[in-house]
């Protein structure tokens, strides 16, 4: 559980930025900051790549109650971890964060605040923001300690594969 500072920490720069968006930014209105990268504030009702997001409303509490379950399911799994898990208590802690940040905009707003838009020419990625970040950032995470540390810590990793 000593992991939960990093969720901690994602939930208030997302908490933090998303306010700092809302109050300095217009609705749809880009603000160039590199080519290829603008800060353009946008509501997201669906989930990721704006899924479901025209779907009439019950999609807030179904992503609400979604939310709730996979924060609960990796507390769980968090405080079950062993000690040496910690690339995949990292990725877990990430993903923690990211949901929690989001669950909070559902909640008390009804859809997510993203503004984080990369694009090139006319092409846009979908907008998002910090806890979508640090939830592919953990899945990244969690897909690496499972197909090369297999519950090994880095240093064992690297120490067997110098042996072999």
């Amino acid at each position: 559980m000593k992991w939960l500072w990093l969720s901690a920490l994602v939930i208030v720069a997302d908490q933090l930025t998303k306010t700092m968006v809302t109050q300095s930014l217009q609705y749809h209105e880009p603000i160039a900051i590199l080519s290829g990268f603008s800060l353009t504030l946008v509501h997201n009702t669906g989930a990721a790549f704006s899924f479901l997001r025209d779907a009439g409303g019950w999609q807030r509490w179904f992503f609400i109650a979604l939310s709730i379950s996979i924060s609960i399911f990796i507390l769980i799994w968090l405080y079950r971890l062993p000690a040496r898990r910690k690339w995949l208590a990292c990725s877990l802690a990430l993903i923690l964060g990211g949901a929690i940040g989001n669950l909070w905009d559902r909640i008390e707003l009804g859809y997510v605040i993203d503004f984080i838009d990369i694009y090139y020419q006319t092409w846009h990625w979908p907008a998002f923001n910090i806890a979508d970040s640090a939830i592919t950032v953990g899945a990244g995470l969690l897909i690496i300690d499972a197909f090369w540390f297999d519950g090994a810590t880095l240093s064992t990793h690297i120490g067997k594969k110098r042996c072999n």
